[in-house]
């Protein structure tokens, strides 16, 4: 399920949290939903499960509103015939409610599978999976 705002397809499941940080700094929400299945599962940061489209809108458009910059790097890639474990380190740079600017950061745990057209896309996405949930930090 490709948007048409997408630039390329992931073929590689090690490029895809960079792909995310590309597509969120791309501020359009067209370029995130196409990076996953239709039934695909985003665990929200209140803990729930958000499955489907729909829903993951939702908790990308939440994700948009920190009006931020970010980078990931991915730590590592375990693929398995047609899926893919991955673990990411990210860090997204904004401002809070007065204007001073924090970091927010964490590694996920993910899980993608390929695609009939061999592109890969996001089966589980679980941003701070890989870490205990934490609270903004100051940037110093």
């Amino acid at each position: 399920m490709k948007s048409p705002s997408q630039k390329s397809p992931v073929m590689n499941p090690e490029d895809m949290n960079a792909a995310f940080a590309e597509a969120y700094n791309s501020c359009d929400i067209g370029n995130l939903l196409a990076l996953y299945e239709p039934g695909a599962v985003v665990i929200n940061p209140d803990g729930c499960k958000d499955q489907g489209i729909d829903l993951i809108r939702k908790t990308l458009e939440d994700l948009f509103r920190l009006q931020g910059s970010m980078v990931s790097k991915n730590i590592y890639c375990i693929p398995f015939e047609n899926i893919a474990l991955l673990r990411a380190h990210f860090i997204l740079n904004t401002v809070d409610a007065d204007g001073s600017p924090i970091q927010i950061q964490g590694h996920t745990s993910e899980i993608v599978r390929k695609q009939p057209d061999d592109s890969w896309l996001y089966i589980i996405d679980h941003p701070f999976g890989a870490d205990q949930l934490r609270e903004t930090e100051p940037i110093s």
